[in-house]
This record gives C-alpha cells, sequence and structure tokens, in this order.
C-alpha cells in the first residue's frame, strides 16, 4: 500500500485500527473475563505448517523435550522449580523471542541489503515511503501534528541508537532502537524523552498530575474507571518510594517496561494451579500430571519451546 498525500491521518488511522485489533484479541482470549487457555495455543500454532509440526510431535518426544526443559529451568538442579527460578526463565524466552524477531525484521527492513538499516529504508518499509517533517514547523491538522511529533520521537531513537554514526543501524543497533529496554546505553535516552514530554514543571520528576495528563478532575463526579486505574498503576506498580512522584529510574519501568512483572505473575500463576502439596515449588511430577496446562503458559511460551531447540537442546 502506497501512502497518499495525508501519511499522517492515515498512519493514526493504522494505528487506531491496531488498537481495536487487539481490543478484539483480548476478547477472544479472556471471554467474559475467563481465560481460555485454548486461544494460546490457538493463536501459536495458527498456520497450517505450525500446526501440523505439533500433531507430528508424538507425546514420547513431547514428554522428552519436555522433560528437558524443566531440567534447564531448575537452575540450582534440587528437582523443583521454584517461583524465581520459572519468573527467570519466562523473562529468558520473552527476551530470546524479542531478538529473533527483530533479526528477522532487520532482513526485511535492509532492502539492499547491505547489513545496515538506514533511515529511508525504515520509512520505505513502515510507511511505503520516505517521510521528511520539518523539527520546527507544527501542522494545523492535530492528528496529522500528533504524527509528526511521534515521527521526529522516532527518528531521535534511530540517531541515538546508531553508535557508529554509520550511514545506517547494523543488527545490534537495530535491536537497540526496536528494544531500547533491552540495551543500557539507551536508558538515559529514553529516560529524557520521557522527562521532556511528560515533566510540565522541569523538576525532574513525574507527578500523579503530569502521569495522568490533560485529564482535569470534576469534583462533582467521581472519576471515571480508567483513572481509578491509572492512580492504582502509579501508586503501586511505579512509585517504588510512595514518594509521590516518579524519578528518573521509576519513570522508566513506566515507560519502557521490561517482562519481570509479567514473568513473575505467571510464575504465581502456575504455582497456585500445580503445585499439588502446597509447598509453592513445583516439581516434575506436579508438572507432568498437568502438562497441558503448563504447554499454554508463558513458562513454555504456549508449548512454542518444544518445537524450538534453543529451549530443549542439552547445550543450552
Amino acid at each position: 500500500m502506497r501512502l497518499g498525500s495525508r501519511p499522517a491521518t492515515l498512519g493514526l488511522l493504522l494505528l487506531c485500527a491496531a488498537a481495536a485489533g487487539a481490543g478484539e484479541a483480548e476478547e477472544l482470549h479472556y471471554p467474559r473475563g475467563e481465560h481460555r487457555a485454548d486461544y494460546d495455543r490457538e493463536a501459536l500454532l495458527g498456520g497450517e505448517e505450525e500446526v501440523d509440526e505439533y500433531v507430528k510431535l508424538t507425546p514420547e518426544e513431547q514428554h522428552k523435550r519436555l522433560k528437558s526443559i524443566i531440567e534447564k529451568i531448575d537452575l540450582d538442579s534440587d528437582g523443583f522449580l521454584t517461583e524465581s527460578e520459572l519468573s527467570s526463565w519466562i523473562q529468558m524466552s520473552f527476551k530470546h523471542y524479542a531478538m529473533q524477531e527483530a533479526k528477522q525484521q532487520f532482513i526485511e527492513y535492509d532492502k539492499n541489503s547491505d547489513a545496515s538499516v538506514s533511515w529511508d529504508e525504515y520509512n520505505i518499509q513502515m510507511y511505503d515511503r520516505v517521510i521528511d517533517f520539518d523539527e520546527n514547523t507544527a501542522l494545523d491538522d492535530a492528528e496529522e501534528e500528533s504524527f509528526r511529533l511521534l515521527h521526529l520521537k522516532d527518528k531521535k531513537r534511530f540517531e541515538k541508537a546508531n553508535q557508529d554514526s554509520g550511514p545506517g543501524l547494523n543488527l545490534e543497533e537495530f535491536i537497540a532502537f526496536e528494544h531500547p529496554e533491552e540495551v543500557d546505553y539507551m536508558a538515559e535516552f529514553v529516560i529524557q524523552e520521557a522527562l521532556e514530554e511528560h515533566d510540565k514543571n522541569g523538576d525532574g520528576f513525574v507527578s500523579l498530575e503530569e502521569f495522568l495528563g490533560d485529564y482535569r478532575r470534576d469534583p462533582t463526579n467521581e472519576d471515571p474507571e480508567w483513572i481509578l486505574v491509572e492512580k492504582d498503576r502509579f501508586l503501586n506498580d511505579y512509585d517504588k518510594d510512595a514518594d509521590g512522584r516518579l524519578d528518573p529510574q521509576e519513570l522508566l519501568s513506566w515507560v519502557v517496561p521490561n517482562n519481570q512483572g509479567i514473568a513473575q505473575e505467571e510464575a504465581l500463576h502456575l504455582i497456585d494451579e500445580i503445585d499439588l502439596n502446597s509447598d509453592r515449588k513445583l516439581s516434575e511430577a506436579e508438572i507432568l500430571e498437568n502438562q497441558d496446562l503448563f504447554l499454554t503458559s508463558e513458562a513454555t511460551d504456549y508449548g512454542r519451546q518444544l518445537h524450538d531447540e534453543y529451549f530443549y537442546h542439552d547445550e543450552l
């Protein structure tokens, strides 16, 4: 698809469509608030090739690979999987697949196959044309102006990721651009960018009011549900020292969230569901007895790890 004369508006429409699609997927995943474990596997094994591969894996081979994965999660080799071990494994899995996806994207973005992705190549892949906005000229159309600001932020992040100042990003730099949360040298840039956007009084912190943005409370009405949710996230997830504001490190956990919280939540869920003797850890026997649950969890990336030698091979 080639963008016309209003790439900003179309770009925002694409973002809205993606958000709507995510909402539909969430409804399929949690119909009426109930988790559908089979949805996870369907989402993973949606293509015919993937389904065929899973079907062809014999129960014996599935059992063998699962035991190998269990042994690798068990870092201290004591025969049990703790919350910490499960959480660490899930975080490692997240990072592995994020890096694999970034490597595949790099190939797609590198149009001339010179082992480097230029800013023009990035634009062509994203928008099917090179887009260039004037940093100092705001646009009259609100949607186009919003897109201009987002595009300029992307450009700044692209330039920051380019450590060797070459004409484009090599693979490592491209990963830093796509996943700044995984690269230490991007942290300061991300924090500064967030402060410029949210720290309205310039004190180097983000208050609850600044966190909520343009929302203005109506004293005659109760806060809407989404505001209550955001306040809870601010107070309980991000403001670790409970001083009523986010310092730079706390800010980083908001604007570039890592997967630690998700991994810990999934680890606790697995222990709650699979731990039969209430010792708050999982034995191999408990896992094998609840194999279907384990295979529809983040611990095995919904079964994908059984088809990835990186996870079940002895040399991991």
